[in-house]
This record gives C-alpha cells, structure tokens and sequence, in this order.
C-alpha cells in the first residue's frame, strides 16, 4: 500500500518525523475520488515519503480541528511542522514539485522562523 490511514490516534505520532503529504477527503466528494488516483501515484513513486490520507467522514474531530472546509484538501508535514495547506485538487506536476520544494527546504531555518513567529505573537 502506498498510502496509509490516518486516524485521530495516529496522526501526531505520524506527523513527527520526517515528510508527510496528507490528503483530507470523503467517500461521496467527487473532486476527491478525481484526486485519490493522482495522489496514489505520486504516492507509489515516492516511497520515502508518507502519503497519509484522512477520511473526514470517519474522523470528524481530526478535520475540526484542523478546520478542514473544504475537500480535498491536502496539508504537508516536515519534522512535525505543518508547511502547507490548501484545498482542492493539485496535479501530478504539482504535488511532484511540491515534493521537491518541501524536501529541498533548510528545515533549521524554518524552527527558527517558527519559534520568532510564535514568540512575536505570545509577546503581542
């Protein structure tokens, strides 16, 4: 299986290591049956990656929290920090750039931009 299903119980541990690509979806969502086949293959071909799919129909606490509006959506994850987020549906060509975008990224950079941006907002 190139994909796995994440649930509420498995998704922090999930998220935390390495490069999670994450596609919000439902069983009746048409865009999201249209997705499912380009992401399963951009999945296959890139077993270094998780391709983690979540079904808000079955995990409904998940997708609030993480106000999931819209579907499909799909969220990435590096080291445990969400990168990016965004509805609808995303070609090949593009989850494929994507991936190299988020596996070219200074991930030592992005902490310290986070930690400045999260002490900016405590201190305002």
């Amino acid at each position: 299986m190139s994909t796995v299903n994440l649930t509420e119980s498995t998704f922090a541990q999930t998220v935390q290591n390495g490069i999670v690509f994450i596609d919000w979806w439902a069983p009746w969502c048409g865009p999201c049956r249209s997705f499912g086949p380009i992401y399963e293959k951009v999945a296959a071909a890139n077993p270094d990656v998780t391709f983690g799919k979540i079904n808000t129909e079955e995990e409904q606490g998940l997708a609030g929290a993480f106000g999931i509006r819209s579907i499909p959506t799909l969220m990435i994850f590096r080291d445990g920090i969400l990168l990016f987020s965004e509805p609808g549906m995303v070609p090949a060509e593009g989850l494929n750039d994507l991936l190299r975008q988020t596996k070219a990224l200074d991930m030592e950079d992005v902490r310290r931009k986070t930690e400045a941006a999260k002490a900016q907002t405590q201190a305002a």
